[in-house]
């Protein structure tokens, strides 16, 4: 076979091959890095886009092969032998996740930015993909969630409209419970708690387990607004003459009688300088979080500044120049956005 006929033979192929490279190439860029360095999470669906298109290239390779269409049958049925061994191979892992990943989706329980727990592990969603859910702990680390393990395993997500935190403590019978309840809910009301109620949680041999509890509507300084009502109460019931330590304690020390083991506090401390360790903690859930809600806010307005040009197509002129400045201003405001957050 002279050189010509080789090249006429495999050129369609080869034509194939770069064009295909050339195109997932550019698909790759176009739809996940140029996302990723403009600060924003590429989209599960951009992912599932890239699988496909991956899989029609590889198809339109096979199809250009110089063969026979029955050699060419042959190899499209081991392909497909291949692929379909493959899947039932990987289904507990590759399939299952990926239709985790969906599910997880579909039903909307969970977006970045959510606090969420899974067993013993509590932190904020950085990232939801195909196969996987990130989160970003308490401890700034990230962990990684097989999206098959959040859908078969329980998972509570703090509501982000508002939650209820509680702090627990144990305290003798000898002071009334009508007391405590009123220094545990002025305690609550200092930590900015909205609507605290306390309950009785349990009677002990020794003492009484108490459990103050209030709402909050601004999830996001959680860890911070926890520990601010735990600081609270101790302020409140020591400022009060109210010792917070264990009756066998109590029994086992020798001390004078009416002796009361109550540190010294500041019966006013301003916290307004202190440190939120929310923003150092969850650095990388607040980005993915402010790349989500720049994405809504982004759409709205592209959505907001479409509808006013549709409507500039059939609107008399006194009602066009109201438009063209309305259109405008929200192009500024786009732009604005965009800036800030790149």
């Amino acid at each position: 076979m002279s050189v010509q006929a080789i090249v006429s033979q495999y050129m369609p192929l080869l034509l194939t091959v770069v064009g295909v490279f050339a195109v997932l190439a550019i698909s790759h860029w176009w739809v996940i890095l140029r996302h990723r360095k403009a600060g924003h999470r590429p989209q599960m669906s951009r992912h599932v886009f890239m699988l496909l298109l991956t899989a029609a290239g590889m198809l339109a390779i096979i199809l250009m092969m110089p063969m026979s269409d029955s050699t060419r049958g042959q190899v499209l049925s081991l392909v497909g032998l291949v692929v379909t061994g493959v899947l039932g191979l990987s289904s507990t892992s590759f399939v299952a996740n990926a239709m985790a990943g969906l599910m997880l989706r579909v039903v909307k329980t969970i977006d970045l930015g959510d606090f969420i727990e899974v067993g013993n592990q509590f932190g904020r969603v950085t990232e939801r993909g195909l196969f996987h859910t990130e989160i970003q702990t308490e401890n700034r680390d990230l962990t990684t969630f097989p999206n098959l393990h959040l859908v078969t395993n329980p998972v509570t997500v703090v509501r982000s409209s508002g939650t209820i935190v509680f702090a627990e403590l144990s305290l003798g019978y000898d002071v009334p419970w009508q007391e405590i309840e009123s220094l545990l809910v002025a305690a609550a009301k200092k930590s900015g708690l909205e609507e605290p109620f306390v309950q009785v949680r349990d009677l002990g041999d020794y003492s009484v387990l108490y459990r103050i509890s209030g709402f909050l509507p601004e999830v996001k300084h959680l860890l911070t607004e926890r520990s601010n009502l735990r600081k609270h109460v101790m302020d409140e019931l020591h400022m009060n003459g109210v010792e917070i330590v264990s009756p066998a304690f109590m029994n086992q020390r020798q001390i004078a009688p009416g002796e009361k083991m109550i540190p010294r506090v500041e019966r006013v401390r301003s916290r307004k300088n202190d440190s939120i360790p929310e923003e150092i903690i969850f650095d990388k859930a607040d980005e993915a979080e402010r790349g989500k809600k720049l994405q809504e806010a982004k759409r709205q307005l592209e959505s907001e500044i479409a509808a006013l040009e549709e409507e500039r197509k059939t609107a008399d002129e006194k009602r066009r120049i109201h438009i063209d400045h309305r259109i405008e201003r929200l192009h500024k405001t786009l732009s604005a956005l965009l800036h800030d957050n790149a």
